[in-house]
């Protein structure tokens, strides 16, 4: 039982900024990656951001210099810092992480509700 949790997002003008939190809670113990991922068309999500245990990055293209990907390993959390806002970013943000036990299994990670960010312009 593993629950990904989200907050952060909401309505702000362009140039603005927003921080999206994801605290993971219940069977998890050893989370690998973590990542924030954006809705696109036909049900697909596209990476946006992505945190290994180690600390090591990796960021889509349109928001590399903008957008910073962080992680509290002591409270199994990720943070995605979103500055400089642009109405393009507007989307349904949502959380994933990967544990250990589900990565030797062969199997996929979770994911949290999605948090709706707006930007206008």
């Amino acid at each position: 039982q593993v629950q990904l949790v989200e907050s952060g997002g909401g309505l702000v003008q362009a140039g603005g900024s927003l921080r999206l939190s994801c605290a993971a809670s219940g069977s998890i113990f050893e989370i690998l990656n973590m990542g924030w991922y954006r809705q696109a068309p036909g049900n697909r999500r596209d990476l946006v951001a992505s945190i290994t245990s180690g600390g090591r990055t990796n960021y889509v293209d349109s928001v590399k210099g903008r957008f910073t990907i962080s992680r509290d390993n002591a409270k199994n959390t990720v943070y995605l810092q979103m500055n400089s806002l642009k109405p393009e970013d507007t989307d349904v943000y949502y959380c994933y992480a990967l544990g250990r036990s589900s990565q030797a299994m062969g199997l996929g990670g979770y994911w949290g509700q999605g948090t709706q960010v707006t930007v206008s312009s």
